[in-house]
């Protein structure tokens, strides 16, 4: 659909920006895709699903792993025994997560826990922090590792003490493998040879390997590092990083690790994808340099023909770019493949416009030596390149995104779809990012030529996301797949069943009122990707994020994140009721017929 077209399409028709449809996936033309009711738009403090399906939550923020471990306390008293328990439950503000089989009843989910409310979790509001404090939110903070078993009633319980169940925080040891291991920009005090790291911090969403490993992925770590020396000069990497003198005001300087003033390199440790084996609690999780330093969202692996592994990633901030890895060892289901994404390529995205909403593009390499990466520029060696991998991809020229999070490949793997959630800095369009200060989002999606190791694709715009009611005339209503009944802001999390339906999460405003008036909380729809039918089939409670997503084996269970409810003191009690602190939690949703989710 060309632009100047789009405003004379009606909201209601299903003509939108499409030059490919997805073949070969498990759909029937005959049969809807999507089958069930949408879900009005709600401002209420719950979960609400469609009709024919129920709701339970599975675990929330400080429940107990272990028997031993003492459940959340509502007088909020954080001392060492506090800091102490917080390792043995459930850590806060889930997100991205992971389902591995055991045996036909259990299944191992692991979870990740991105940051902390302080104004929730402190009766001083995060006013007054103490050391104490710090690392009680360190060990809040993390993955979250646990054996779920099946009742009979086809729900799901934790298994406390399990051997799978294990906390991964702040303060557990990381190897660092790759190309940037043992760089002088990863060393530190503590670490004189760059070669191992305390913690891993901001786990927003994440990825499943083939070989059974999760990838837990980096993202807002330079919230928590600030500086005692308010004169500290940033390098220009610092600042293209967001490191700042105050951070976010979470205080983690008063743990000396995260003050930049006296561990400047710290910094340099966290952004990374991080490869984790759910199924060995004694195995230590290794951070994947040969990945890229950047504000990671997800990371999505598919299989190329000729059998190496491609990871796709976004980096979650304004004017950042779309990633992807490329192995140099292929994929042997025979073999371990531990270290598979040691040794590879990283490549870059440059979408080149041929026509409003679609166009073409290509990869561009960074490796030291190629596209300018070089002395000229300030890399010394590849593992500059990978350390400063948003300054290496500027050179090479990529293209600003629109806010690059979440990405999925369809069932089959020809096809990539990539949340652009919002960017309200943006002055500049180009038919990939087609809207200034867009502060709704799109969908952008691209097909490999010929095969996912090419450095060529073609690309279009599935989904602008708008307020026709707000904006009937101009580009802010949305592609025409969204109406005033199914619309929402801020794609988010995405996540491909293997039946072929595109499951969409937002993080956006939940103010339901101004430009976001009709849109309610934050919620869950579900696209057909061959006709671009979008439904509405969750809502969440006040104030909370939808994010995170995974399914039992046959797809009969499905497993969703509640993120901050009631953040910034929003009337939230969401999932324990009246008077009780807004705790994050991850639900799970079942058919009461016992279907497939979606069907």
């Amino acid at each position: 659909m060309q632009r100047r077209d789009f405003l004379q399409a009606t909201c209601g028709a299903l003509a939108y920006a499409g030059i490919f449809m997805p073949s070969g996936i498990s759909a029937n033309v005959n049969k809807p895709l999507i089958g069930f009711k949408q879900v009005p738009p709600s401002t209420q403090d719950k979960v609400i699903v469609p009709d024919g399906y129920e709701v339970r939550k599975l675990i929330s923020w400080a429940d107990p792993l272990f028997s031993k471990a003492t459940p959340f306390d509502e007088n909020k008293i954080i001392d060492k025994n506090a800091v102490e328990n917080a390792k043995l439950t459930f850590g806060d503000n889930t997100d991205g997560m992971a389902w591995f089989d055991i045996d036909e009843n259990r299944a191992i989910l692991a979870v990740n826990n991105e940051y902390i409310n302080p104004e929730i979790m402190f009766n001083h509001q995060g006013k007054n922090m103490s050391l104490d404090d710090v690392y009680y939110e360190q060990n809040s903070m993390g993955v979250s590792i646990f054996e779920i078993a099946k009742n009979q009633d086809g729900f799901f319980s934790v298994v406390l003490d399990s051997p799978y169940n294990r906390k991964i925080t702040a303060g557990t040891p990381i190897d660092i493998q790759g190309p940037a291991r043992g760089h002088k920009l990863l060393k530190t005090r503590a670490d004189k040879s760059g070669v191992r790291v305390l913690g891993t911090i901001n786990n927003c969403a994440s990825g499943k390997t083939p070989w059974g490993t999760y990838l837990t992925c980096e993202e807002n770590f330079d919230d928590f590092f600030g500086s005692s020396d308010e004169n500290y000069a940033f390098n220009p990497s610092q600042k293209r990083y967001g490191l700042s003198i105050k951070g976010e005001n979470y205080e983690w300087k008063l743990d000396e690790r995260f003050d930049i003033a006296k561990n400047e390199n710290e910094p340099n440790r966290f952004g990374w994808v991080v490869e984790i084996d759910p199924y060995n609690p004694n195995s230590t999780p290794i951070k994947r340099t040969a990945l890229g330093r950047f504000k990671h969202e997800n990371a999505e692996v598919v299989i190329a023909k000729d059998g190496k592994i491609v990871v796709y990633m976004g980096d979650d901030e304004a004017n950042e770019f779309i990633y992807k890895f490329v192995s140099k060892a292929k994929y042997n289901p025979n073999k371990p493949n531990r270290d598979i994404l040691n040794e590879g390529t990283l490549y870059a995205a440059k979408f080149i416009d041929t026509k409003d909403f679609e166009g073409v593009g290509e990869w561009v390499a960074l490796e030291y030596g190629k596209n300018g990466l070089d002395e000229t520029n300030g890399f010394y060696n590849q593992g500059d390149v990978l350390i400063h991998a948003r300054l290496a991809a500027s050179v090479v020229g990529a293209t600003p995104m629109d806010r690059p999070e979440w990405i999925a490949a369809d069932p089959n793997g020809k096809y990539i779809y990539a949340t652009l959630t919002n960017n309200t800095k943006r002055t500049q369009t180009n038919a990939s990012n087609p809207r200034n200060k867009n502060i709704y989002g799109h969908i952008i999606r691209w097909q490999p030529k010929g095969d996912h190791t090419s450095t060529s694709f073609r690309w279009d715009i599935f989904l602008l996301a708008g307020n026709p009611l707000k904006y009937p005339n101009d580009l802010r209503k949305g592609t025409s797949n969204i109406n005033v009944e199914n619309m929402f802001n801020s794609p988010d999390g995405l996540k491909f069943d293997k039946f072929g339906r595109l499951w969409i999460q937002t993080d956006g405003k939940y103010s339901n009122k101004d430009d976001y008036e009709g849109m309610g909380n934050n919620q869950m729809l579900c696209a057909d990707p061959i006709t671009a039918q979008v439904r509405r089939f969750l809502t969440g409670p006040i104030a909370c994020e939808i994010t995170g997503i995974a399914f039992n084996s046959d797809y009969t269970t499905m497993f969703v994140g509640i993120q901050h409810p009631g953040e910034n003191l929003a009337n939230s009690h969401y999932p324990n009721g009246k008077s009780s602190t807004p705790c994050s939690a991850i639900v799970q949703i079942r058919k009461k017929d016992g279907g497939v989710i979606g069907s």
